[in-house]
């Protein structure tokens, strides 16, 4: 398969690249890795690290960073964020229904077993409308290329998608090793992204609430792979960052421990598992969560962001139901489509999977990370047949998708330029609006012939340029969509009476 380059066509450069290749051609060849290594050493300064579980060695890393943007006109951007916009407002109806009505269900789109075998799928979330009608508050959109006008969603991340922090870095670290290139190529800026996600979480307050909501940041602590993040936006937010050691229900609200006493939080920004955030709700064993919160959040007295079994909206088998979804809830067609996919729950489709391992990849339905997948056509003899058995053992636990030619974006190597696949998460705040930050993180797949971005599984990340349409730029992509409300909050239904796990936080999406 021929991959599409997204720098050059044919014989001369894509028109997005076109300012920043003439600028390219005429530096010395020493730049590139003499910035490539500042560029090192500024990640390094800053301390921009991600973990790697499971290894005894390293297990702090510095994120890879390759110093070559990736570019994308405002009118490929425009429609980029028109999809994701569209896909957002699905989701959220989506996961409202579910846990009220299950409309989607009664019309025989999605079937009931996807739902209730779910392990995503909360029961004590059936009847509860969060605030403002909001189920993901924060949610990274995986997007592929694969030709000049064909983008394809990879996957939705809605609990707790991470990676925002770097994209933010990686664009501060290029602004200081580059200036004028910002200025040549008139880029729309990212860096309001913290100012805009403060306010998308305080919009989503509780009612009877303040103006002035307190917001926090729960982390898991110091050992979770995203730990920097959590750290990073709290600071870059202007909140406290706290644990669940931190916190306690104090009159009937949330509150966190300070040098004054406790103090209520309204509004919590969790980046922990549903599984660990109530040990009297879930896992019984937990210290990271709070205990008694998910009864203040019944009781609508705090917003949980994102709000507890979003889950269920990541499942790949869920995604595969993706289009109908929007067609059921926006009545139009889906603006950016998936990529075909095959549930292997199906017995005739399992048997052709099984047949066609070498030309698939095959994914857990609850996977992220890039673990627990099998790209075939990289795989051994020896890998493939091993990955069969766990596809026999458990066939409602994959999906199956065809390999992809990504797209492909030039990255510096000892021997130079060459070109590697890359995929895209954009960021979409949901509040008082929706506001999709213009760019996103570009992710990499630094190995000559690797289809894996992931950090974890040896992949780097771009910083990614949308710009601006028309001389002297005009935003055109920001997707700020003020006045935009998901359904108000409604009388919560009656709750439904019937109703190895992760080490804490390794479900955060994006590593």
């Amino acid at each position: 398969m021929t991959a599409f380059d997204e720098m050059m066509a044919g014989d001369g450069t894509r028109p997005p690249y076109a300012e920043f290749h003439r600028w390219l051609s005429g530096q010395p060849d020493d730049l590139l890795v003499t910035k490539s290594s500042d560029a090192e050493e500024v990640f390094r300064r800053t301390g921009i690290t991600f973990a790697v579980y499971g290894e005894e060695q390293a297990t702090e890393r510095l994120i890879p960073f390759d110093i070559l943007p990736r570019i994308l006109s405002a009118t490929e951007w425009a429609r980029l964020a028109a999809g994701i916009e569209q896909r957002v407002r699905a989701i959220n109806s989506f996961l409202h229904d579910i846990y009220h009505r299950q409309e989607i269900i009664r019309a025989g789109i999605v079937p009931l077993d996807l739902i209730a075998t779910n392990d995503a799928f909360l029961p004590q979330m059936i009847g509860l409308t969060p605030p403002g009608g909001i189920y993901t508050h924060i949610v990274g959109t995986d997007i592929v290329r694969t030709a000049e006008n064909e983008f394809q969603v990879l996957e939705d991340n809605c609990r707790t998608p991470s990676g925002v922090s770097y994209m933010l870095e990686n664009r501060e670290t290029m602004m200081q090793l580059f200036p004028e290139l910002f200025i040549q190529n008139r880029v729309e800026p990212i860096e309001d992204y913290p100012k805009h996600l403060r306010r998308s979480l305080a919009a989503a307050r509780p009612q009877r609430t303040t103006d002035h909501p307190t917001v926090a940041v729960l982390t898991p602590g110091v050992n979770n792979s995203a730990y920097y993040e959590h750290a990073f936006l709290a600071d870059q937010m202007g909140v406290q960052l706290v644990e669940g050691r931190d916190l306690r229900v104090v009159d009937g609200h949330v509150a966190m421990r300070t040098i004054e006493g406790y103090r209520r939080i309204d509004v919590l920004y969790r980046r922990i598992d549903d599984d660990y955030l109530d040990p009297l709700s879930f896992r019984p064993d937990s210290v990271l969560g709070v205990p008694g919160i998910m009864d203040v959040y019944r009781a609508g007295k705090i917003t949980i962001a994102n709000a507890p079994g979003t889950g269920v909206a990541d499942d790949k088998a869920v995604y595969s139901y993706m289009p109908d979804i929007i067609r059921f809830y926006t009545g139009d067609a889906p603006i950016l489509s998936n990529i075909p996919t095959m549930r292997c729950s199906e017995p005739d489709t399992l048997a052709h999977v099984l047949d066609r391992l070498d030309e698939l990849v095959v994914k857990e339905v609850h996977g992220s990370g890039g673990y627990g997948m099998l790209v075939g056509p990289a795989a051994s003899s020896a890998e493939r047949a091993a990955f069969a058995e766990k596809l026999k053992a458990r066939p409602a636990n994959y999906i199956a998708q065809p390999t992809l030619a990504l797209s492909t974006c030039p990255v510096l190597t000892k021997a130079g330029l060459a070109p590697r696949h890359v995929d895209l998460r954009p960021f979409a705040l949901v509040g008082d609006g929706i506001r999709i930050v213009p760019g996103g993180l570009t992710r990499v797949a630094l190995k000559p012939g690797s289809l894996v971005v992931n950090s974890s599984q040896g992949g780097g990340t771009k910083d990614t340029w949308v710009l601006r349409d028309g001389p002297g730029g005009t935003a055109t992509a920001a997707a700020s969509a003020p006045g935009i409300r998901f359904p108000a909050p409604q009388q919560p239904d009656p709750p439904d009476p019937a109703a190895a796990p992760a080490p804490p936080g390794q479900t955060e999406a994006g590593q």
